[in-house]
C-alpha cells in the first residue's frame, strides 16, 4: 500500500464493504519470522477455556515482547495510515488495542459470529471504534479456518444470527492482511484440516478506550523504554488530549527517561480549542473582569 490514493481506496472498501483483503503488503519473510519466533511458546501455551476462546485454540498476547518481528506488523505504515482514517474523525489519536497471535487446532468449531466493538457499551452508529487487521502466518483457506466475515453488517443492526447473509471466507496467504471494522460481524472458521492455522491479530481503537489488552502490564516502562517513540505512544505512553491517561499530571512517556522527577509538575495539555477558552477565562479572572 503506497500513497494517499491507495490509503482512500481501501478506506473507501472498508466503509462500504465493512472489510477489504490487502493482497502482498508484507514479505511472507516477515511471517515465516513471527511463526519460528512463535514456535516453542505456542507449545507452552494451554488451550483456551471458554466456548467463545475456544477449547481448541491458542492465544499469545503480549505480541511485542514475543517477536522482534512483530513490531512490522503492528508499525506497518499503510495500516497506521489506514487506521488514523477511519478512526481519526472520533479522535485526536489512535492507540494499539490488541496484538495476540492464534493457532487454532484441527477440531477446533466455528467461532461465534460477533463485532469486537461490543467489548465497549457506548453508543453504536455514530462512528467506528476499531480497525482490525488478521495477518494469517499459514495460508488460511475454509478447510483450516480461515476467519469469515459478514459483508455490509456494519451498517446493520443484527438481532440474531439467522439474519446473518453467508459469509465471505477470508482466504489468503502470509504477507496478506485482512482489514475489518469493530462493527463488523466475524469470526473464526472450523478448523477440518488436519494441520494447525496460525495468524496474528492486530487492532487499533480510538485513543481514548480503555483497550481490549492491558498496554500497561503488557508493556511495562522497562519493556517500552526499547521502543521506538511512535511504537511506545501507541502502546500508551502518551496522553490523549485533555489530559487522558496523564502520569502526575504529565505525558506518561515521563516515566521511560533515565531521570523520573520524583515529583512532576502537572501541566495541561488541553486540545487548542479548549487552551484558548481556559486562557481567555484564566486573563479575565486576573484582570477581575
Amino acid at each position: 500500500m503506497t500513497g494517499g490514493q491507495d490509503i482512500s481506496r481501501w478506506a473507501e472498501c472498508l466503509l462500504r464493504d465493512g472489510y477489504c483483503i490487502i493482497p502482498d503488503l508484507l514479505p511472507s519473510s516477515v511471517l515465516c519470522e513471527l511463526d519460528s519466533d512463535l514456535e516453542g511458546q505456542f507449545e507452552q501455551t494451554p488451550f483456551g477455556d471458554g466456548d467463545f476462546y475456544g477449547y481448541r485454540t491458542k492465544r499469545l498476547g503480549r505480541l511485542l515482547r514475543r517477536s522482534r518481528a512483530a513490531e512490522k506488523l503492528v508499525l506497518e505504515p499503510g495500516i497506521l495510515a489506514l487506521a488514523r482514517e477511519i478512526l481519526g474523525p472520533a479522535c485526536e489519536r489512535i492507540q494499539l488495542n490488541v496484538a495476540q497471535a492464534i493457532e487454532i487446532h484441527p477440531g477446533e468449531i466455528e467461532q461465534f459470529p460477533h463485532c469486537d466493538q461490543d467489548m465497549w457499551a457506548g453508543v453504536k452508529g455514530q462512528h467506528e471504534y476499531l480497525l482490525n487487521v488478521m495477518w494469517p502466518i499459514t495460508g488460511f483457506t475454509q478447510q483450516n479456518g480461515a476467519t469469515r466475515i459478514y459483508p455490509g453488517t456494519h451498517k446493520q443492526q443484527i438481532q440474531s444470527l439467522g439474519e446473518l447473509a453467508d459469509p465471505v471466507i477470508a482466504q489468503c496467504g502470509p504477507g496478506s492482511a485482512i482489514c475489518f471494522l469493530g462493527s463488523t460481524v466475524h469470526g473464526a472458521g472450523a478448523n477440518r484440516s488436519q494441520a494447525v492455522r496460525r495468524g496474528v491479530v492486530v487492532g487499533y481503537s480510538l485513543g481514548w478506550l480503555k483497550p481490549y489488552e492491558n498496554l500497561w502490564l503488557a508493556y511495562p516502562p522497562e519493556i517500552a523504554r526499547s521502543f521506538s517513540p511512535e511504537l511506545a505512544e501507541l502502546t500508551g505512553y502518551v496522553q490523549h488530549r485533555p489530559n487522558l491517561g496523564n502520569f502526575e499530571g504529565q505525558c506518561p512517556s515521563l516515566v521511560l527517561r533515565s531521570d523520573v522527577p520524583a515529583f512532576p509538575r502537572a501541566t495541561d495539555a488541553l486540545r487548542p480549542d479548549q487552551e484558548a477558552a481556559v486562557s481567555e477565562f484564566a486573563n479575565g479572572q486576573r484582570l477581575g473582569v
